[in-house]
């Protein structure tokens, strides 16, 4: 039995930071602009540190101004608001991320909307979903707008009539990915926890995005043979190895068996290695392409 293509998120993400940092260093050259990120980070969580500083890093590396504010996680919603609207009227500001999830009791809601639309280099603020929605110029999430890109150089143009299904409908990925997929001209379904006989409906995909947050939970058998797999699930879970389980060392998995449907898809992305590289390049596209659009540029 043949083995999938392996999308490799490596040599893309690189490909998509040197492009940003080209643009970069010509918008500083003819423009005098330098495109500004401001990351947020509230409270001490992890894994939540490590992307905040790979983000940072990512940043000043593609000539950007970055910024990141690490603020207690028993901060006060009116603090949090207090320094998002100050960023908003930052100049020297063009992309804001409030790193998600927050600590309890804050209302990550408020937050988003409080950022200007136009700063929100994220994608989740209301104005920008309903632009994506509507097939209007936005700023999209930076997961699916990874995704998209790995899809269509794998596929190339031929994603129009393509059947796509969808296993996840956050507004973070699962339904803006299910937007971009219509603008691509695919047959589209969002599936979910509650989707009678979700196995069967995996498996009329020409495209499958797992996007639902449950460890390897699509198996080989819910995938049509010769199908692209995108997945999207960061999941840690402890080694088999009973040592290892014991030292309560984990692992990343995605939400795809990813062995077992390597065997059976026609080209798949891995975890770690896959979309996640994407996700952190996307961010720095969208933060260029936000100072771009608030200076008046292209």
């Amino acid at each position: 039995m043949s083995q999938a293509r392996i999308i490799d998120g490596k040599p893309l993400s690189e490909r998509l930071q040197a492009e940003v940092a080209a643009e970069v260093a010509q918008l500083k050259a003819k423009h005098g602009l330098t495109p500004g990120l401001a990351v947020v980070l509230v409270g001490e969580d992890p894994a939540s540190q490590i992307y905040v500083r790979s983000k940072g890093e990512k940043s000043k590396a593609a000539g950007m101004h970055s910024v990141t504010h690490i603020l207690p996680a028993d901060t006060t919603m009116e603090t949090l608001i207090g320094l998002v609207e100050a960023l908003n009227v930052d100049p020297t500001i063009h992309g804001i991320l409030v790193q998600l999830p927050l600590p309890k009791g804050l209302d990550e809601k408020e937050v988003i909307t409080a950022i200007n639309p136009d700063k929100d280099v994220d994608g989740l603020h209301v104005i920008n979903a309903g632009r994506l929605s509507q097939g209007l110029p936005s700023l999209v999430p930076c997961t699916p707008l990874g995704s998209m890109i790995m899809l269509r150089e794998t596929l190339g143009d031929t994603l129009a009539g393509k059947r796509a299904v969808v296993v996840g409908r956050s507004v973070l990925v699962g339904r803006p990915i299910a937007q971009l997929l219509l603008q691509a001209d695919c047959t589209v379904t969002i599936a979910h926890s509650r989707t009678v006989d979700l196995p069967a409906v995996c498996r009329e995909a020409d495209i499958l995005v797992a996007a639902v947050g449950r460890p390897q939970m699509i198996k080989a058998d819910w995938v049509k043979p010769g199908a692209t797999v995108i997945d999207v699930g960061i999941n840690r879970v402890p080694f088999s190895d009973p040592v290892k389980a014991a030292a309560g060392k984990t692992k990343v998995v995605g939400d795809v068996a990813y062995k077992a449907v390597s065997e059976v898809a026609g080209a798949i992305t891995p975890v770690p290695g896959g979309v996640g590289l994407m996700t952190v390049a996307c961010l720095l596209q969208n933060t260029l392409t936000a100072a771009k659009r608030i200076a008046g540029i292209g």
